[in-house]
């Protein structure tokens, strides 16, 4: 089986925009939540959300026309452009740019998104009903393979172009279907990982409406986000994207890439209980762990942390905790684990692509992120829940958790390179 490394990543987050910039904030223990701009939330039973800051560009801030012509801006919904800005980064930092000749056909592009333009699509339907015309523009601005159809153009990428949708799992489908792609041979380069943008009304009161969303901090947003807390109630809506480029090793080599690191593990499974609950026993995120353990040709004891999906749901947190504690059962000391949600927000189908980068960046630096909110830390036998502040490690091997409505669960193992 052909090796597969990461030599690029790119990323936009409620934390600011770059990969380095996140990760100082991430570290330094910043939230990303406050009370909602985006449009007036002041009857909503949720106040509270995760929102990219937008400015000129400076100090982190997202401005679109850093890199979108200004002409194509409202063509299209700001999960693309997330989307465009994320995989820019990540072609810089990869020390690619567009590809050409036999390259081309042997380089592809996943990009998963679980909601897709689902605010332009609330807001097309209230113009339309006022009797504005339907712009041109709004099926391709608002379609979930479209981040994927933009970056090939972009970059002329002329391999596998599509898009997972897998609720919150999208993002870390699109990486294990790259992963295996470039594996079997069909691909030598992959662009991948995840984007959303669904901060408007009909997504907040519509997850408020199935007991997603915390609600019980609006005066305090910045608690809102509590993984594994006793006192959590819900997830804080987020938006982003995160964007990293996996190449086939011989292929990374010959060009002298800079090689972040290697991916070792892709591991799936379904609940198939419930379609917003997961299943109690913990099953499902039990197999999808050990699949991708299994993938990889690693024991459990050589995990060094786990960037947990950690939501700050009720139901959801428990069930992980329990799911990890029965893959590490045998374990002669507690597993880290820390949920990086806790700062960003749930980023729903880009959540697994945004802590894929974490994860990443856990292995470059050697430090481990931590929980914020985290008070009360739920019962755990296994468990040693990373709070108050990072810790220092040598960190070798990475396993990160994406599970989704419809009972989804996805694993990945991300490795330090060594040769």
């Amino acid at each position: 089986m052909r090796r597969v490394v990461v030599t690029g990543a790119g990323m936009v987050t409620p934390l600011g925009c770059g990969v380095d910039y996140n990760w100082r904030k991430l570290i330094q223990g910043v939230s990303g939540a406050s009370k909602i701009t985006r449009f007036n939330a002041g009857d909503y039973k949720c106040k509270v959300a995760c929102e990219v800051p937008l400015g000129d560009g400076s100090n982190g801030t997202f401005n679109a026309e850093n890199w979108i012509e200004k002409k194509e801006i409202k063509k299209i919904d700001d999960f693309i452009k997330y989307s465009l800005a994320s995989t820019d980064e990540a072609f810089k930092n990869a020390n690619l740019s567009e590809l050409k000749d036999d390259l081309s056909h042997r380089s592809g592009c996943i990009i998963g998104s679980g909601m897709g333009g689902l605010p332009g699509i609330e807001q097309t339907s209230l113009d339309f009903s006022k009797g504005k015309k339907i712009s041109p523009f709004f099926i391709t601005g608002r379609i979930i393979n479209m981040p994927s159809g933009y970056i090939s153009i972009k970059y002329n990428l002329k391999g596998p172009s599509y898009s997972t949708v897998s609720a919150c799992a999208s993002g870390a489908h699109a990486i294990g279907e790259s992963l295996r792609l470039i594996q079997h041979g069909q691909a030598d380069v992959m662009v991948t990982g995840g984007t959303e943008a669904t901060i408007c009304p009909i997504s907040i009161e519509g997850f408020t409406a199935c007991r997603a969303l915390s609600s019980k901090f609006n005066d305090h947003p910045k608690k809102s986000s509590r993984p594994f807390d006793e006192d959590r109630d819900g997830f804080v809506m987020s938006e982003g994207a995160g964007t990293i480029i996996l190449e086939e090793l011989e292929h990374a080599k010959k060009r002298n890439a800079n090689i972040l690191c290697e991916i070792k593990g892709y591991g799936m499974s379904s609940d198939a209980f419930h379609y917003t609950l997961p299943d109690p026993s913990g099953e499902g995120a039990f197999r999808a762990m050990v699949n991708c353990l299994n993938d990889s040709k690693m024991l459990f004891d050589e995990i060094d942390y786990i960037n947990a999906h950690g939501t700050s749901t009720p139901a959801g947190d428990k069930v992980e905790a329990l799911a990890i504690d029965r893959v590490f059962n045998n374990n002669p000391k507690k597993i880290n684990v820390s949920s990086t949600k806790s700062q960003v927000g749930h980023l729903l189908g880009a959540a697994g692509a945004v802590e894929a980068i974490y994860s990443i960046k856990a292995i470059n630096q050697n430090i481990l992120p931590y929980t914020i909110n985290l008070d009360s830390p739920l019962p755990s036998s296994k468990i040693n829940f990373l709070r108050k502040e990072p810790m220092e490690l040598s960190v070798n091997n990475v396993l990160s958790n994406s599970f989704g409505f419809g009972g989804t669960n996805v694993s990945l193992i991300f490795s330090k390179f060594n040769g």
